[in-house]
């Protein structure tokens, strides 16, 4: 969170001539009633449904990539869920860019938000669980110094760098 997720993908999205913005946080919000967020030492039905979440991002982004739309599927996916996120998309090829900005550039851009999206979590709990945690697939790209439009612009200029197929 806050290291630029939801601005990037839209830029992408915006820069390409059919595509959508698929939000994997959308699903979440979806639920009325019976949500289990996900947080430190949280129930399985918290894990259930984050695995629910991610199963409709990507069958969403198939979807829309069947009907000839290049899909940006914008998410937090940590740890394991990673390579079983990547494995679940079906349309080829596949692109991956993991934003890693610094830990410290993240609590400056949450800081500095209307929102907050931290909850139970530090910066510093999801900085490691991405860092030590995650497997490096895909295109890891340090946004510490860019702006989201010199990340979308690093992005499409290097997509190659990303794919994972």
């Amino acid at each position: 969170m806050a290291a630029g997720k939801s601005t990037v993908a839209q830029l992408v999205a915006e820069r390409l001539p059919r595509a959508v913005h698929v939000r994997g946080d959308v699903f979440r919000r979806m639920i009325v009633s019976g949500r289990a967020d996900p947080t430190p030492g949280n129930a399985d039905e918290a894990e259930a449904q984050l695995r629910l979440r991610y199963r409709l991002a990507t069958s969403t982004a198939d979807e829309y990539a069947a009907a000839g739309f290049t899909a940006v599927v914008q998410d937090v996916v940590l740890g394991g869920h990673l390579r079983t996120f990547v494995d679940s998309v079906r349309t080829r090829p596949r692109h991956v860019v993991v934003l890693a900005p610094s830990p410290e550039a993240v609590a400056v851009r949450e800081a500095a938000r209307p929102k907050s999206g931290y909850g139970a979590w530090t910066v510093a709990d999801l900085d490691r669980g991405l860092r030590e945690g995650t497997p490096r697939i895909g295109w890891w790209l340090d946004t510490t110094d860019l702006t989201p439009e010199r990340t979308a612009d690093a992005i499409l200029a290097d997509l190659e760098r990303s794919r994972v197929d």
